[in-house]
């Protein structure tokens, strides 16, 4: 017997719906936390390793690998540029996302995604960060993201479903971060 798998956008829709079903009866189950190890390695270089984390009311064990990403400064930042910068990597996360998201929840909606590229782009002025002047923002003072779809819906809905986005969420709403020092 031959069975077929509803997949749209590269994304198995019946799994999909069988997870939102699920949520829906218990949303115990919605709950992640997902963790990463970094060790600063010198100057600005560090290297992260991620594998574990909590998800679908359990300690998840399926990962085979760890993960590994760095990140380090260009020369001109004092770095010796062996990886993106932090903030590089921020605009890496929030473009993945927000396409993952759209795409999702376009197969979610029955639309099509044949294509998307995007390029994001985010200012910072290092005075923030410097400590030349108070105020002036130490992060990006704006991040501009130019999304190239492919598909039949309209701009709108494409927007609308990117806006699902856990990142887009952490970052145009301020999250809580704790931080604790130990020696």
């Amino acid at each position: 017997m031959i069975t077929s798998t509803n997949v749209k956008n590269g994304v198995n829709v019946d799994q999909l719906v069988e997870t939102i079903e699920a949520v829906q009866q218990n949303p115990e189950l919605a709950k992640f936390e997902f963790r990463s190890k970094n060790n600063w390695i010198d100057g600005g270089h560090c290297v992260s390793s991620i594998k574990s984390f909590y998800g679908v009311g359990q300690e998840d064990t399926t990962r085979q690998e760890t993960f590994t990403m760095e990140c380090d400064h260009p020369n001109v930042l004092l770095g010796n540029d062996k990886a993106p910068t932090p903030p590089e990597v921020v605009l890496h996360a929030l473009g993945s996302c927000l396409t993952a998201a759209m795409t999702y929840h376009a197969a979610a909606h029955g639309i099509d995604i044949e294509g998307a590229e995007s390029t994001l782009e985010g200012g910072i002025d290092l005075q923030g960060f410097l400590g030349l002047d108070p105020e002036i923002r130490k992060g990006f003072d704006g991040i501009k993201f130019k999304l190239k779809v492919k598909s039949d819906a309209t701009i709108e809905q494409l927007k609308n479903l990117a806006k699902f986005s856990p990142v887009f969420d952490m970052i145009t709403n301020p999250t809580p971060v704790s931080i604790e020092i130990v020696k």
